[in-house]
């Protein structure tokens, strides 16, 4: 008897681990953001993936390569499920949004992204932020840079330089805040993950050809 307890709290102590480790990430309020974000939408369906389920390890280093770091820490274990929201206008698919989780500088940073089909940046949202400089970093004008940017375009920035290779559209991103740099150049990550992931899981990998391409030419 004393040997199941001890089996059943050591299963539930695991299960309690997973669960701290797979930090995923909703929008707060799904039917207003969703008609926030996307003004024209008449409803939006949901999807939770997660790189475990789809790929393994394999898929994580493989998104590790077009992310240019490592996954790391409570927000990017493999097990994360993440939340994919399809929109819709009647029964026509016009967009997606989707948020991750990111390590700031005092706490955890939600970016969410609006794109439309194509892959294309139509709204940038900080559901979440603990910085002295969040208002700042949620002001309209710091998040209408990210608008009609792409995964393409990130593929240029280099996450462990912080500049884009050559200085393009990402460059031309006015930091609102440069005592706070640090958050800056971490949530310039989150957009690029969302990007990748977003890519991966809603878009068909429409933008990997661009990836390997830029690796070709770096190579060259």
């Amino acid at each position: 008897m004393r040997m199941r307890y001890i089996f059943f709290s050591m299963v539930l102590l695991f299960s309690a681990v997973r669960l701290r480790a797979a930090v995923g990430c909703d929008l707060n309020d799904p039917d207003r953001d969703v008609k926030r974000l996307f003004p024209g939408s008449t409803g939006y369906k949901t999807e939770y993936v997660s790189i475990a389920k789809k790929g393994g390890e394999q898929l994580l280093r493989q998104i590790e390569a077009r992310l240019g770091d490592s996954f790391k820490g409570l927000y990017e274990n493999i097990d994360v499920p993440y939340t994919m929201y399809r929109i819709y206008k009647n029964q026509e698919l016009i967009g997606f949004i989707h948020g991750v989780n990111q390590k700031g500088r005092y706490g955890g940073i939600q970016v969410f992204l609006a794109l439309d089909t194509k892959g294309n940046i139509l709204a940038f949202y900080i559901q979440k932020l603990t910085s002295r400089d969040a208002a700042k970093f949620r002001d309209g004008q710091f998040g209408r840079q990210f608008v009609g940017l792409t995964l393409r375009d990130f593929y240029r920035y280099d996450l462990s330089t912080g500049k884009e290779t050559p200085s393009a559209s990402i460059s031309r991103i006015n930091n609102p805040a440069p005592e706070s740099v640090d958050d800056f150049n971490m949530i310039l990550r989150a957009v690029k993950k969302n990007l990748i992931l977003t890519d991966e899981f809603l878009l068909g990998n429409q933008y990997l050809p661009y990836f390997n391409s830029s690796r070709s030419t770096n190579h060259d």
